[in-house]
């Protein structure tokens, strides 16, 4: 506040709530998140985020014991009494969704917004009963009001204030005040990065006092911390070499903008006319208003795309309405039982698919290494893929979780008749890097998976014939059977 200009201390939102009001909110927090992350790997996230959340508020460090057992799993059945409490306080009457504009300002305090973070605030939103949409309006006002106010800044107002900077011996830092955790943490700034804060923009979005917390770290230091090498992204990343057995890997921007989380959807396979291109499946996406597509190997998803629609096309539209109404489609799986005309066009499919079987596992433990770089930003990440890209997202997930600092990168996960193994044992690993949900849509009825899987079928499942039987929060199957002819 002071280098912003500001003559008296700004209060956060949060704090502007009376005692009982913030009580209810730290301990609702609290609760969410033991709910949420309930696993041990995730109790160093739980409890550092509910001792700055404590300070944040300015809560007295007694009540620091209480907080970190509901963070621990206790006092889960108060969760709608302190939801009650917190919407009383006559701050929230007219307007409750400014406890989602200070978790925002929380959880961006420090540049990074963690995915485990983003989970925690849609989940507060909903308790709330406040529309999700508010959120994603607020990140992208909030995105756009910072943008503009770094625009702003000419190039001799910038020239002037690196004089003075110098003149000062001023060391290129911004403390984090009110939400400094521990007391001394700083960001160290380079060179042109060391901009004036922009809480005053900020403030039109989530009003002054909230903007003072948040423009305290928000200028353009945070942007290049949430944005990534230079600001360029994923748009500026492009495999220059051959890396291993991979030829192709590259982003592709579905839509124009920038946002505080993005997608990146992988399409499974190409072919001849509508589905020629990457971005063709993902006109209609709704999720993230910042989306990118995954272009790979597109040489042999073509031929394994045209190998498919001529199998389609051709040879079983002619034998649908005998063979396979008694075969294929009456469930019967095991290879002996295909009839014997249509493993005589086996060899179309399996060269292909075993190629592509193979590099889309090599593809997805690439991305793993992408964005564990954090080539996207520290930015919350949603993955959709389908068919083959739905693989490459499963194996960039398993080499994620044999990765350290891999948590709160994945908020979602979305795989849709994947050719992958289907028992629980596999899909274990992948839940500790995912902090939303990971969705197995299948299809008992997708015969055409069913024949080219077969070779492997007959000894294990296969997630996108059947759901998941995982136990565990995160894990939600989706039968699209209805929806797909």
């Amino acid at each position: 506040a002071e280098q912003a200009g500001e003559k008296e201390p700004c209060v956060l939102l949060g704090q502007q709530l009376g005692e009982p009001g913030r009580f209810a909110y730290a301990a609702l927090c609290g609760i969410s998140l033991a709910q949420l992350f309930p696993e041990k790997e995730q109790s160093s996230f739980r409890m550092e985020f509910i001792e700055g959340f404590v300070k944040w508020l300015d809560l007295p460090e007694a009540v620091l014991p209480a907080m970190a057992a509901f963070a621990s799993g206790l006092g889960g059945e108060g969760t709608e009494t302190f939801a009650q409490i917190l919407l009383k306080d006559p701050i929230l009457k007219e307007n409750p969704g400014v406890i989602t504009q200070d978790l925002l300002s929380f959880s961006l305090r420090d540049g990074y917004y963690d995915a485990r973070a983003r989970v925690l605030i849609c989940h507060i939103t909903w308790l709330l009963r406040i529309p999700l949409e508010e959120l994603e309006v607020l990140e992208e006002s909030l995105l756009e009001s910072l943008k503009e106010q770094k625009e702003e800044e000419s190039d001799t107002a910038e020239i002037s204030r690196k004089k003075k900077e110098r003149r000062k011996k001023l060391k290129r830092y911004l403390l984090i005040g009110l939400a400094t955790v521990g007391g001394g943490t700083v960001i160290g700034l380079t060179g042109g990065l060391a901009a004036p804060l922009v809480a005053a923009g900020a403030a039109t979005i989530i009003g002054s006092a909230g903007a003072a917390a948040l423009g305290s770290t928000a200028g353009i230091a945070v942007m290049a911390s949430l944005f990534g090498a230079a600001g360029a992204g994923l748009t500026g990343y492009k495999m220059k070499k051959r890396v291993g057995a991979i030829e192709e890997f590259e982003f592709l921007p579905l839509t124009e903008g920038k946002q505080l989380h993005i997608t990146i959807a992988i399409t499974g396979w190409l072919c001849t006319g509508k589905y020629g291109s990457f971005t063709a499946p993902w006109s209609s996406m709704l999720q993230s208003s910042e989306q990118y597509c995954l272009a790979w190997e597109s040489k042999y998803l073509m031929e394994l795309g045209n190998a498919l629609d001529s199998l389609l096309n051709g040879f079983v539209n002619m034998m649908a309405q005998e063979a396979l109404k008694f075969t294929v489609l009456s469930g019967i799986v095991t290879a002996l039982t295909w009839p014997a005309s249509l493993l005589t066009v086996a060899s179309v499919i399996d060269n292909p698919w075993g190629v592509c079987i193979h590099r889309s596992a090599e593809v997805g433990k690439h991305l793993a290494h992408i964005l564990l770089s954090r080539q996207q930003g520290k930015r919350p990440v949603t993955l959709i893929g389908f068919s083959l890209g739905a693989r490459v997202i499963y194996f960039c997930l398993q080499e994620m979780a044999q990765e350290k600092d891999s948590q709160g990168i994945i908020e979602d996960v979305v795989l849709l008749g994947a050719p992958v193994e289907g028992e629980a044992k596999y899909w274990k690993a992948i839940t500790k890097v995912v902090s939303g949900r990971i969705v197995n849509g299948y299809c008992r009825g997708d015969w055409l998976l069913r024949f080219v899987y077969r070779t492997s079928s007959v000894q294990i499942n296969v997630a996108g014939l059947q759901p998941v039987d995982l136990d565990d929060r995160r894990m939600v199957n989706m039968d699209l059977s209805s929806i797909v002819s």
